[in-house]
């Protein structure tokens, strides 16, 4: 997923798809943990979308705070 398909995503959807990330992330250490994984850069991959994710939702908090704080 892009950047661009982050952005238009709801708020709702986006907090579901990080949680949904995270839970699969777990699963892909621990399953690295007993066993190599045939492609390790899906961790990588997993945690690079975690931030992208949260980078958004920061960005949208702070567009709200700003918007509060000028009303």
């Amino acid at each position: 997923m892009k950047q661009e398909e982050i952005k238009e995503m709801s708020t709702e959807d986006l907090k579901e798809r990080l949680e949904a990330e995270e839970k699969q992330l777990v699963r892909l250490k621990l399953n690295h943990a007993v066993s190599p994984l045939e492609n390790p850069l899906k961790i990588r991959e997993y945690r690079r979308m975690i931030a992208r994710i949260k980078t958004e939702l920061g960005a949208r908090e702070l567009k709200v705070d700003k918007q509060k704080s000028e009303s």
